[in-house]
C-alpha cells in the first residue's frame, strides 16, 4: 500500500465510514479527476481486503475492513455529518487536531468532535434535528460536568502556561437558549456561519481559562 492507502484507511478508522466523495474530496483534491481516482484506489482497496463497503448508499459508504457499524446502523449518516463538517474546515484550514465521539467518565460530555483548529480548541456538537429545553439542558449539565471535573487539563495538547477549556459550537439551525459562566458557547448553522462570526475581529483574542475564541480565518 502507499502513503495515500494508509491515509484513507486511517481516516475510516477514525470517522468510522466515509462516502466515496467524503475520500475523494479529501484525499484526492488535487488529482484532476478526483472521482476516477477514488474510484480506482477504493475499488482496488476493497478487493485487497483492506476496506469494506456498502452498495446501499449513493455514492457508496465505505468503512475499515474490521467494521464494528452494521452497514444498516442509523449512526452512519450521523458519522458522515461529522466527515462534512471536517470537510468544511478544510475548506479553511486544516484542523491539527479532529477527534471522533470523544469519550470521559459516565456523566461527562461527550462531544460529537473535538478538535484543534487555527490554534483554538473546540467541542463540537453537530445536532440536526431539534432537541427539546430539557434535552439541550441536559447536554449542557454534562459539559458543566466535564469543566467541573478538570479532566480536560490533563490533556497532552494543553499549552502549558495557561490551561483552556474548550469553546462548544453547536452546529444547528435551531438557536437554543443556553449560556455558561464557566466556558464559551457558540451557535452556528455550518462552518462557514462560524466563520463569518469571527472573521471580522481584526486580532487573535486570548483564550482565558474558562475559553473562548481565538481564531482568525483567512
Amino acid at each position: 500500500m502507499n502513503k495515500r492507502d494508509r491515509a484513507i484507511i486511517d481516516d475510516l478508522e477514525r470517522f468510522r465510514c466515509m462516502s466515496r466523495d467524503d475520500i475523494a474530496d479529501i484525499h484526492f483534491r488535487n488529482v484532476s479527476n478526483s472521482i476516477t481516482a477514488a474510484n480506482r484506489t477504493l475499488l482496488r482497496l476493497y478487493r485487497l481486503g483492506k476496506i469494506d463497503r456498502s452498495t446501499e448508499f449513493q455514492p457508496f459508504v465505505y468503512f475499515p475492513a474490521d467494521n464494528s457499524i452494521r452497514k444498516d446502523s442509523q449512526k452512519i449518516p450521523h458519522f458522515l455529518e461529522l466527515v462534512r463538517v471536517y470537510r468544511d474546515m478544510l475548506a479553511f484550514a486544516k484542523p491539527t487536531r479532529f477527534n471522533v465521539e470523544v469519550k470521559y467518565s459516565k456523566g461527562l460530555a461527550e462531544p460529537d468532535i473535538f478538535a484543534i483548529w487555527k490554534g483554538s480548541p473546540l467541542f463540537i456538537e453537530v445536532q440536526r434535528s431539534a432537541y427539546s429545553d430539557r434535552q439541550i439542558n441536559d447536554k449542557i449539565t454534562r459539559y458543566e460536568a466535564l469543566y467541573q471535573s478538570g479532566v480536560v487539563y490533563d490533556e497532552p495538547w494543553q499549552p502549558s502556561a495557561r490551561k483552556v477549556f474548550p469553546t462548544l459550537l453547536i452546529l444547528t439551525k435551531t438557536r437554543y437558549a443556553v449560556k455558561s459562566d464557566n466556558f464559551a458557547i457558540m451557535q452556528a448553522e455550518s462552518i462557514a456561519d462560524f466563520v463569518r462570526m469571527v472573521e471580522p475581529k481584526e486580532k487573535p483574542v486570548p483564550i482565558k481559562q474558562t475559553g473562548g475564541i481565538r481564531l482568525k480565518i483567512g
